[in-house]
Formats: structure tokens, sequence, C-alpha cells
């Protein structure tokens, strides 16, 4: 049963522009391999591998996204107006603090870093050249985080999805530039797309700066130094969040190793399957964002009952969402395949795990709505250990023993990952209902 109107227009109207600005940001991932492709496959390898380095360098701060937006909601529900700032100063400063260093560190170890990650010469090459491009962006990404925290914190979630629009033309254009030479810029290669991205996060960090300084002073926006006890709530809840990002992240490299253990055409059929679920989830992670500041609204106006409806409210809508895009998946899957398989045999292996992927993202909806609630209600260390238990002392151990260890392959792996989600979902319905996250100060 779908919430009432009035609600889920409400929950629409956070939701739909971070939705949005997710895709749009997987949308230009495409475009950026899409624009490397054309140079070869080693230069597209090599940005493919720099990225991943990224995403895991990047999963150090992510947290203080919700750190800050956790905070600044319930400041808003608290109607506290001239404090609703101080989270995003606090969290600024420990992404200065944290980024700065951790900037230096990995420029200097940038081909240690990227050798545990491939051993090609020719691919490492391009790999350290493009994420030393791609870290010098780091402090920028630290901030925005923190920006786009407080401002969806205060149900302003619309400016995500404009300054995101802003960055990715800057960046479209500057990597085409720097890749090719164009307009007498340097033909970089596979590096002006990581100088090309960078430009643009320096562009967007400028851009909620402007926005913050304008709209957000009377909020205390930089109007005085962190206290200690803002600093240290921030990094108590932003923490947890960085250390979960980071090893769910590399838990999916260890989901392809055991892949690789099968064979060639599993690891081919997985990374389809994985990449389409990875999309699909979005607008289930939009959905969550929406939850987080509204379950974090309403416990600060101590309306605990409200804020147990609201998760709810998210989640049955979030249900009918995966469900539609779920489906063509079900009913089609040879269809959907075929958009990225060619060889018949692997559109057969992939067939019933991809049915088996639409029916996950839909029993996911619980998990990925209330795991975003739970961290507005600042349960974040609740949310980092349910999480990483299940993924590392369940369904990878099972995935193993399925897939390699009872010659199961892929499908066993995904009959393994079925009944992971089912109990993913479960758990975080348990935590739900049993509402001690009702109790947590911040």
């Amino acid at each position: 049963m779908l919430p009432e109107p009035s609600r889920r227009q409400t929950i629409l109207r956070l939701s739909l522009p971070i939705i949005a600005g997710m895709l749009t940001q997987s949308l230009l991932n495409l475009i950026d391999a899409a624009l490397v492709g054309s140079l070869g496959q080693v230069p597209l390898a090599g940005v493919g591998i720099g990225g991943y380095a990224m995403f895991l360098t990047t999963a150090v701060v992510f947290g203080l996204s919700s750190g800050v937006q956790a905070q600044t909601a319930r400041r808003h529900g608290e109607q506290a107006w001239g404090r609703r700032a101080l989270p995003l100063n606090a969290g600024l400063a420990i992404a200065l603090a944290v980024a700065g260093p951790l900037t230096l560190l990995c420029l200097w170890q940038a081909p240690r870093l990227l050798a545990l990650i491939t051993q090609d010469p020719a691919v490492g090459a391009v790999a350290v050249e493009y994420f030393r491009w791609r870290v010098l962006s780091l402090i920028p990404v630290a901030m925005i985080f923190c920006f786009r925290g407080y401002w969806n914190g205060i149900q302003q979630t619309g400016l995500y999805l404009r300054i995101i629009l802003v960055m990715h033309a800057i960046n479209v254009v500057a990597s085409l530039g720097l890749i090719f030479g164009l307009a007498g810029l340097p033909a970089m290669g596979a590096a002006g797309a990581g100088a090309g991205t960078s430009l643009s996060l320096f562009a967007g960090l400028a851009i909620w700066a402007g926005l913050s300084l304008r709209h957000a002073t009377g909020s205390g926006f930089l109007a005085e130094r962190p206290r200690r006890h803002a600093l240290l709530t921030t990094l108590r809840l932003a923490t947890p969040h960085s250390f979960q990002q980071l090893w769910f992240a590399a838990g999916y490299a260890v989901l392809f190793l055991i892949l690789g253990r099968i064979d060639t055409a599993s690891v081919a059929v997985g990374h389809v399957l994985v990449n389409l679920s990875l999309l699909l989830i979005l607008p289930g992670v939009g959905l969550g964002m929406a939850a987080m500041s509204l379950v974090g609204q309403a416990l600060g106006r101590q309306a605990h009952g409200e804020a147990h409806r609201w998760g709810w409210d998210v989640v049955r809508l979030a249900w009918c969402c995966l469900g539609v895009l779920a489906l063509p998946m079900l009913l089609f899957p040879e269809a959907v395949l075929r958009l990225f398989l060619h060889d018949p045999a692997l559109v057969d292996l992939g067939r019933l795990p991809l049915q088996l992927t639409a029916v996950m993202i839909v029993l996911d909806a619980a998990a990925l709505v209330f795991a975003q609630a739970l961290l507005g209600a600042g349960a974040n260390r609740t949310v980092m250990t349910t999480t990483l238990t299940l993924q590392w002392l369940v369904f990878l151990p099972l995935a193993w023993w399925v897939g390699v260890g009872l010659d199961q392959g892929l499908l066993g792996i995904w009959w393994v990952q079925l009944g992971y989600r089912c109990l993913n979902s479960a758990w975080f319905v348990l935590i739900w209902q049993r509402r001690h996250w009702q109790s947590l100060a911040l």
C-alpha cells in the first residue's frame, strides 16, 4: 500500500533530485569511458583501475555527508535556525584535516597503491597518471559531501541536481579538450580525463561555497570556529559510515576474485550483473537519503512515532519503484543481457542470475531505506556492523563455499546472494521495529 498522497509528494520532492543527480553521475562515467575508449584498451583499462582506486580513497571521507546531514536535519526539526550550519562548519574542518594529508600520501604512494590492483606495467602507468590527477580533487570531494549533507538536511535537495549538472557540463568540455588537445589545450590522453574531472570538482566546490555564503550565514555558516563537541559528534557519525563504504567496496573486489576462480565467463557476466544492480538500486538509495532527512527532522521535533512512520512510508514507495525497474530483467532477461553481451553462451549463463538480481533489487528496498533512515537517527555504528557482518561473515564465505567448493558456479553464488539480501533486509526491519534508535542524541 502506497503512502498517503501528501506524504508521497513530500518523499518524491526530496528524493527525485537526488536520484536524478546519481543517475547523471553514472551516465557521466559511461561518457568518460567512451571518450577514453577511443584511445585503446590500455588507456581504458588504466582509467578503470585508477577510477576504482579513487573510489576506495573517496570512501575515507564519504561518511561526512551523512554525518552533516543527520545533525542538520535534527537542528532543523528543533527549529534551531541559527545552529543548523554548525555541523557543516565541523564537517569542512574535518574534510580539510583528513583529505589534505591523504592527498599528499596518495600522490607519493600512487605507484605502490595501483600495483596492488594491476600487475600490467602499461595499464599501471596510465592508472597512476590518471589517479594522481583525480586525487588532487580529494579535498573538494570531501567538502562537497559536507555541503550536500547540509542542504539535503534542510530539504533543499534540488540544489544537488542543479549543481551536479553544471559540474558534468564542465567535466565533459574540459575532458574533451584535455584528452584530445582541443582549443589549444595540451593533448594529455587518458590523464586529461582525470584533470577534467578534478577541474569540474573545484568548480562545483566554488558554487556550493558561494551559495552557502549567500544563504546559510544566518544558520551559522562560518560564523565561528567549530567547537570540540561538534567536531567529535561529526567524527563519531562519519567514521562508521566511511569505514562501511570502504569495506563494502572491497567486498565486491573479493566477489570478483571468487568469480575468477570459476572461469572468465563468470567474471564477464558477473560484472554486467553487478553494474546493473548498482545502477538500478540508485532510486532506493535516493529515497533512503530523503528518509534520512525526514526521520532526523521528526526526531528533532520529538515526534518519535512520526519518524517511525516516515521510514515505512519510504520503504513502501521504494518497493513500488524498484519493482517497476526490476520487471524488464525478470520478464525479458535475454533482451537485457544482449545489450551488454554478444556471445549467446554468456547470455545463457546470465539469464537466471539476472532474474535473481531483479528479485534481489526489490528485496533490498527495506535495507536500502532503513540503513539511510538509521543514519539520520545517528545509528551509524549499527548500520556499519550489520552491513559488514552480513557481507563479510555470511555472504562472501558462503559464496566461496557454494560457488567454488561445491562447484555451483555463478548461479550458485547468485542464489547465495539472494538469501543474503533477504537476511539483510529482515535484519534492518528488526532494528527499525525495535526503535532503540529513537533514544540516540545528536
